[in-house]
């Protein structure tokens, strides 16, 4: 079967925009031709530096024929109704419909529209000239004297040549004839720009890709990424060294080039006293190149890797030389900034003798803002050292240490260092923590409070770092709540999502019992002695609902975030559990059943203590959350757990349907009288024994006993359903075994909704 070849060629396609704008092509072309009825086998999309390309195998010759059949009006329909149906049927007389009957309506006219199918090159060249024009480009420009024109071209750079061919593998293929602003599609492309800027005509792909690699272009962009990770890797290896392997960095190089040739440069040893971190972040943000180390201690040396675009007369040696003069110039500014921060400011000597406490006293002289509606930095601090102190004791730190490195966490961001690679913001501080003589926990702490970063990034563990990140992100957490600022569909602006599942990470991988509703109104009394609107607004609800400040602050966090941000946790905690393999069906059954008894938190923020009903503490409380999961999970996996399931979820679809029926919930006691049948007399006995002691084992938060207290109602609930029909015909008999069958359900929910579990 045919094949279709396309290449746009152009100036320059950024690197970050390479990957997206092969699969927006490929994307874009298949789902036009499959639309078409032009069905394919399979494609793959390229990009270089300089274009796109895309390879479609398995095209029919053809598009199919099309027979439709087109319904009309009925037979003596009037005349205006006729005319209308014969214009959209293309027809010129009503005779060259046909007539059908139907039963119920009766005889109506039918036409039947064949179209005959046109070539694929002729759909090719029908869609392109569209999807050029409409191609999503992040940023696009116009050129030339036709920009002048409304619609001229936009592209991501100047559009300069359109390879288009079709044909089968062994034929000579034809040119897709199609034309764009002047621009017509032929079978011409261009090599490397400097080693072979020659015109190649191609026929089909294979020879394509084999004459790029003749003219100095490696078409798949893997395939650059792997030439450049091995001849690193052996520069490396050849000099007793080892490549810092860099992802990111890889990727980017390989959207840089199109024939990659790797050297290595050098620099002076007497850089390698400015932090590695530092000299890694210098020589990859300004010359995008890779670092070596020593095998066996890993430190950092003086060697890199860098990434050319060409093969020189000289081997390499002025372009090594070049980016050694620029990498010697960005290392000097970086050992400038790295001294200049920690000589004193004299404008704030007077605040310390410390640069650190100094530099953060000039962030809080600054005024720099946080965002407009939750103040400035400063206030921030000061929420998040608040906050710290309080959840310290918590995590087992000491308070006065959290407070200590939650007051220095954002001091680097007026550095110079960190002025000039954002990057390191965090290092930087513990650096100059260090250096000052701080607590080596709260150094850690001012590096590792924005941990974790990402799914894949680790989790602080030291005692004062978990503290500080809570604090942080939390203070986040509630302070865009407050503002109204949530995520929306895919916007997530602040990051939110990304701090609420920091948050999760940090309390379950450390073990944490935190009782989130309180410490969600913890930090919104925090926001709200720092953010004079936000305090007015208190003060004005408060004087309206006569009472304090303090319960108003509690009714917000209990009716605000309870309901929205708690939610909020609850998804991202069901994404994260998922992720690690648990049952989606049983995650929400013990989200179900801990949201059902909800109260206002009082003020500890420790899962389980004074303030909140157990039930209220179990839906705020990740860890046990968890807990309940796992138990859930290993009780349904035996034959007691999925009987008792079997026989829970029918309890709750009968009561389902007949509180439906009769409009009313059947929650009142059972009265022993009416329990006319051995069966229910014993599954009311095995309820009065296994409630108390499923009841006790979650207080306990002995969920696997909580699991064991259900599975002796297992032959009660059996025999049950076996013996005892529900339904009776007498009025106080049904409703006594409905009641029966409510506290049935209740029970089971003492550890999840089963009704909301598969199977």
């Amino acid at each position: 079967m045919p094949d279709l070849l396309l290449e746009l060629f152009c100036e320059e396609i950024p690197a970050r925009m390479q990957r997206r704008a092969a699969e927006d092509l490929r994307k874009l072309v298949t789902d036009a031709l499959v639309e078409r009825g032009c069905v394919y086998e399979g494609a793959q999309a390229f990009a270089t530096p300089r274009r796109l390309a895309l390879h479609v195998v398995g095209l029919p010759a053809r598009q199919p024929d099309l027979r439709e059949e087109k319904k009309g009006p009925r037979v003596g329909a009037p005349e205006a109704a006729l005319q209308g149906f014969l214009k959209s049927a293309g027809l010129t007389d009503i005779s060259q419909a046909q007539v059908q009957a139907d039963p119920k309506k009766g005889e109506f006219y039918v036409a039947i529209v064949e179209k005959p199918g046109r070539s694929t090159p002729e759909v090719i060249a029908d869609i392109m000239p569209g999807i050029i024009r409409g191609f999503p480009w992040p940023k696009s420009m116009r050129w030339g004297a036709a920009s002048a024109n409304p619609g001229a071209l936009r592209w991501v750079r100047p559009l300069q040549s359109i390879l288009c061919t079709f044909g089968h593998e062994m034929e000579t293929p034809e040119v897709v004839q199609f034309e764009i602003d002047g621009l017509r599609s032929g079978d011409v492309t261009r090599g490397h720009r400097f080693l072979a800027p020659d015109l190649i005509i191609v026929r089909r792909f294979d020879d394509y890709v084999a004459a790029l690699e003749r003219a100095k272009v490696v078409l798949d962009a893997d395939r650059r990424k792997q030439m450049i990770l091995t001849d690193a890797r052996n520069l490396a290896f050849a000099r007793g060294l080892e490549l810092v392997e860099d992802e990111a960095l890889l990727e980017e190089v390989a959207g840089l080039v199109e024939w990659p040739v790797t050297l290595v440069g050098s620099f002076d040893e007497s850089f390698l006293a400015i932090p590695p971190e530092v000299v890694r972040a210098t020589i990859r943000a300004n010359q995008k190149c890779f670092v070596l180390r020593e095998p066996a201690a890993g430190a950092l040396t003086n060697r890199f890797v860098l990434v050319a675009n060409i093969e020189a007369s000289d081997g390499g040696e002025k372009i090594v030389g070049g980016n050694q003069r620029v990498v010697r110039a960005r290392l000097s500014d970086a050992r400038h900034f790295w001294e200049t921060d920690q000589r004193p400011l004299p404008d704030f000597e007077s605040a310390s003798d410390k640069p650190l406490d100094q530099r953060l006293a000039k962030l809080r002289a600054l005024g720099i803002v946080f965002h407009e509606k939750l103040g400035t930095q400063g206030e921030r601090i000061d929420r998040i050292v608040a906050l710290a102190r309080e959840l310290a004791p918590l995590v087992g730190a000491d308070p006065d240490l959290a407070a200590r490195a939650a007051e220095l966490a954002k001091a680097d961001l007026v550095t110079e260092m960190v002025g000039e690679f954002p990057e390191v913001q965090g290092l930087m501080g513990r650096r100059y923590a260090e250096l000052q003589g701080e607590d080596r926990s709260v150094a850690a702490a001012v590096e590792e409070h924005y941990k974790p970063q990402g799914p894949t990034d680790r989790v602080p563990t030291d005692p004062v770092s978990v503290a500080v990140a809570l604090a942080d992100k939390l203070d986040t957490l509630v302070g865009f709540w407050a503002i109204d600022e949530k995520p929306t569909g895919s916007k997530d602006p602040f990051a939110l999502r990304r701090a609420a599942l920091g948050v999760i990470r940090i309390v379950l991988e450390n073990g944490i019992r935190l009782n989130l509703s309180n410490a969600f109104a913890s930090a919104y009394r925090s926001h709200r002695t720092t953010n004079p609107l936000l305090a007015s607004q208190l003060d004005v609800a408060a004087a309206s609902a006569g009472q304090s400040v303090a319960a108003t602050i509690n009714a917000v966090a209990g009716a605000v975030y309870q309901s929205d941000l708690l939610s909020f946790f609850h998804d991202r905690l069901k994404n994260y559990l998922r992720d690690q393999g648990a049952r989606h069906d049983l995650i929400d059954a013990v989200l179900a059943d801990a949201a059902s008894d909800r109260e206002p938190p009082g003020s500890p923020l420790r899962a389980g203590e004074p303030g909140g009903s157990r039930s209220r503490a179990a839906n705020d409380d990740l860890l046990a959350i968890v807990r309940r999961v796992e138990a859930l999970g290993r009780f349904l996996d035996t034959e007691d757990g999925r009987n008792l399931l079997a026989g829970a979820k029918r309890a709750a679809n009968i009561l389902r349907i007949e509180e439906k029926k009769d409009g009313r919930a059947y929650a009142d006691a059972v009265d022993p009288a009416l329990l006319a049948q051995p069966e229910e007399q014993a599954l009311a006995t095995a309820l009065d024994a296994a409630e108390g002691r499923a009841r006790a084992a979650v207080a306990a938060e002995d969920f696997e006993g909580a699991m064991a207290a259900l599975a002796v109602l297992r032959p009660a609930v059996d025999a049950f359903f076996d013996k005892v029909t529900v339904n009776a015909d007498e009025a106080a008999l049904r409703a006594n075994r409905l009641r029966l069958l409510s506290r049935l359900r209740e029970a089971t929910r003492t550890v999840a909704d089963f009704s909301a579990i598969q199977g």
